[in-house]
Order: structure tokens, then sequence, then C-alpha cells
């Protein structure tokens, strides 16, 4: 819902061109002697009533060529100019309007409202107490009245907030402002201080909106710019500081401060970027090295300091070299400690290091702050599969490989267990008992980690030699005691596959 005064600000912004159409309507003015004046000003006059105004310009333009002394055609095309939106250029014609004719009220009092607007008050008051001084029609009286005893107010505002500031009170001072810009809209000092106040608040966000401003109000706002630029910098946002330093660049190449800074942002911006697409094209170590030399760049803004750490724990993560992958990401979670995307990357890492429990942990904490995150659910799923898992028989660990390991590897690590543990090795009746029951889980680990998909289901969380995890699913069945013994003749006869 629209408010009310939202409605009667844009009343009052569009006010002083109402009055404008209506002084054109009854103005008679002698637009000179050459008839080709008098066409273009009858054409640019209903071509501006119809809303045409880009057609309304050109004729004003073409009317002020042929009779630059014609002080009707300009305060017209000012009247377009302040329908574009284009105040900048209305106030040079309306000074040129008052120039060919100082008694014309109309015009005073529209380039004292603009002037009012630009935070220029001193310029403003002469304009408007002018206004009161010439015989003005009751309406032009009243608002001039009107502004006039706003102008004082703005003044003394101005004042206290100048007096705010210095005393460093920026709450204060960015409090006054508030309600100079309201009137002052179009005044790059107010906005300005006020940013500086929001920057000693920590707003960060509308120091940046109040200097944007300030950067189009004026055109050759260098500092604007450099400001904006070591914002974005600090806030960690490298691509946006470039781009306002370059600016500050467009409008002075020689620009000390400027310079400085671009060179910093642009080495940073270029090390990052070569980073990222390190790790797109997989090529983790290279991206950990590109991420420590952002490190070594810029060691002093904590928001780089920490995105570097972020996607340091990312690729090693990626790598599989879980125990630094921890490190580094718990690091970052030590100042975030709600950050997602570390946490699942920290997770990834525990489950890698078969540290279960840690991972689930992870996983929990990431899904409260992520709510319906996918890649979130089913990593938890799975850590949670696999501390169940971890719980009951590990194949791994009962080859003690690691779940990187190739075929060649399992296989090694078989035959060595399987000649260890091997019932006949043993006499005693305990001793065999607890041999057999060993020699089976590593002959049922051996046919697991060398199957391509029992393995898979494996690390998935699930058991394909546990029935109860089998349910419902096509399973191997392991058969233990057939055959002959491959260690030689003997009362336990075993039968293993060791290829």
């Amino acid at each position: 819902m629209v408010s009310i005064d939202h409605v009667a600000h844009k009343i009052l912004t569009y006010f002083p061109y109402v009055l404008v159409l209506i002084d054109i309507r009854f103005q008679g003015g002698k637009c000179g002697k050459d008839g080709s004046v008098d066409n273009h000003m009858e054409m640019g006059k209903k071509l501006l009533a119809a809303g045409q105004l880009a057609d309304a310009l050109s004729h004003f333009h073409a009317a002020v060529d042929i009779d630059p002394q014609n002080y009707m055609a300009y305060y017209r095309r000012a009247t377009v100019f302040l329908a574009m939106g284009k105040s900048k250029s209305a106030l040079p014609d309306l000074s040129r309007v008052i120039e060919l004719k100082p008694d014309f009220t109309s015009a005073r009092l529209q380039r004292g409202n603009l002037l009012l607007k630009q935070g220029k008050l001193d310029e403003a008051e002469s304009d408007f107490k002018k206004v009161l001084k010439s015989n003005p029609s009751d309406k032009e009286e009243k608002e001039a009245q009107s502004q006039l005893t706003k102008s004082d107010e703005i003044q003394r505002l101005v004042a206290q907030s100048r007096r705010s500031f210095d005393d460093k009170d920026y709450v204060t001072a960015a409090a006054q402002l508030d309600t100079v810009i309201e009137t002052c809209i179009w005044d790059v000092t107010s906005r300005e201080m006020r940013a500086e106040c929001f920057i000693q608040m920590g707003e960060m966000g509308k120091a940046i909106s109040d200097l944007k401003a300030a950067s189009k109000l004026k055109n050759d706002n260098t500092q604007a710019f450099y400001k904006l630029s070591t914002i974005y910098y600090n806030l960690g946002d490298h691509e946006m500081s470039l781009s306002e330093v370059r600016e500050c660049l467009k409008l002075d190449p020689d620009h000390k401060q400027c310079y400085s800074h671009y060179k910093q942002v642009k080495k940073l911006n270029k090390q990052i970027q070569a980073a990222e697409e390190y790790i797109q094209e997989q090529r983790y170590e290279d991206a950990v090295s590109k991420y420590e030399a952002v490190i070594t760049t810029e060691p002093n803004v904590q928001h780089f300091l920490l995105l570097a750490k972020e996607r340091i724990c990312h690729a090693l993560t990626q790598a599989q070299q879980a125990s630094r992958a921890i490190s580094v990401c718990s690091e970052v979670l030590k100042s975030n400690p709600v950050n997602v995307n570390v946490l699942k990357d920290r997770a990834e890492a525990y489950l890698q290091d078969e540290q279960y429990e840690e991972a689930v942990k992870d996983y929990e904490t990431a899904a409260k702050h992520s709510e319906g995150d996918r890649h979130i659910k089913e990593g938890l799923e799975r850590a949670q599969r696999l501390l169940k898992q971890s719980q009951k028989r590990d194949y791994y660990k009962i080859l003690g490989v690691k779940r990187t390991a190739q075929k060649k590897e399992i296989i090694r690590a078989y035959r060595k267990l399987a000649q260890q543990w091997h019932p006949d090795n043993f006499q005693d009746p305990e001793e065999k008992k607890k041999a057999e029951k060993k020699f089976i889980d590593i002959a049922q680990a051996k046919e697991v980690l060398t199957d391509p998909e029992m393995r898979t289901k494996f690390d998935h969380g699930e058991d394909p030699m546990d029935p109860e995890s089998q349910q419902g699913h096509h399973h191997h069945h392991f058969h233990g005691f057939q055959g002959f013994n491959p260690f030689g003749s003997g009362p336990f006869n075993f039968k293993f596959n060791f290829n």
C-alpha cells in the first residue's frame, strides 16, 4: 500500500511543474520577431502538454538557437528539463530567464526550489526573499514564505549536525542529516557527511547508498568512488571494489589513492579468479597454493582471510586430504560457527577420516541453518549409515586398509591376514574358535571390497553381508568352509579365492 507521505512527496515534487504549465497557458510573452520562433514555441507547448517531452525539447532548443534573448524559450525549455528529471540542465536556463527578465517571479521561485534541493541554502534564501519583494501572486507569496522558513530551519540543522559530527556523536549527526536530506535531496555535502557517520557506526550498507548518490550528483566525485571501493574491499567484495576504483581512475587516471588501491585490488582479484578456475578444473593443490597467496597479499582484511581459508578447506576436502581439510575448516568455524559451506566440507572430510560421529554433528548443524538443502540431507543420511555400520563390521578396518585402497592392495592385505589367522595355525580350542571367526571376517572383507558393486553398497552404509540390511534386496551369500585348504592338508579345510 502506498503511504500518504510518499504520495505527498510525489505531489510536492511535481507541483512546480504543474505551476509552470499553468503559467505557460496564461503567459502572453513575446517570442521574437521571427515567425519560426513562434512556430517552435507553439509546437513545443503542445507537445509538452501531450507529454511528448523529447519532441517538445527539440522545438525549444530550436527557439533558443534562433532567438537567444527570448526568455520564454529558456523558461519553457527549463520546464521540459524538470519534467524529465534533469534539474542540472534546468538550472542554467532558469538563471538565464532571470538575467533577461529579473521580475519573472515564477522562474525565480523555481530556481530557489532547485537551489534548496541542492543544499545551496544562502542562494535559495536570496531567491525566496526577492520573490517576496517583487509583488508576487498570493500563491507565489505563500510558497516563497514557506520555503524561506524551511530553509532557515535547514540552516540550523546543518550547523547542529556539523557540531555533532565534530564531537564524534555520529548517531545524532546522522539523525539530523536525515532531516536535512529529506529537503535537500541533491545536497552532496550532507550525503557525504552522513555516509561518514554510517561508516563510523559500522552501517556500511547505508554508507554505500549515500556515496553512490553522491557520486552521481557530483560529476567529478573521485573521493566518493574511492571510499566506495575501500568499503567494498573491507567487506570482502573484491569485484565491486575493483569496479568502483576503476570509475575513480576514469575521472582522474593520476589519482594517487585510487591508483595505489587499484593495483592492490587487481592483484587480489586476479589471484581469487585463478584459484576458482583451478577448483573448477579439479586442480586442487594449485587452488590451495593460490589461495595461500591471497592470504599473503591481504593478511589484514578478515573477510578475505576467511574466504581464502574457506576455499582451501573445500579444495582439500575435494582432494581427499582429510586431516589438512579438517584443520583448516575448523579455523574458519571458530570465527563463523554457522558457515554452512564449511560445515558441509568438514563433515565430508570427517567421513573420509572415518570420524562418523563428528560428521553427523556437522551435517546436523548445517541442516539447522540451511533447511531444504538436498546435499546436506543426503550427506547426513550417509554419515548416519556409516556410523551405524562402523559400530558393526568395518571391512576396511578388518583388512587394515584405507577406504581409498586399490584392489591389489586389498588382496595383498587379505593374503597376509589369511595366512596369519588360518585356523590350522591354532591348537587351543578357544584360540581356534577365535581364529575361525577372524578368518571368516577376513574372507568376507576381501569378497566385499574386491567386488565393485558390493564395495559401492558398503561405502554408502549398506553391509552386503548383513541379512538385516539386505532385506528386500538381492545380496551375496558367503559360502565359508568348502573344498581344500590352500595352506596344506589338515583337518580344517577352507576354500578361498586368492585372485
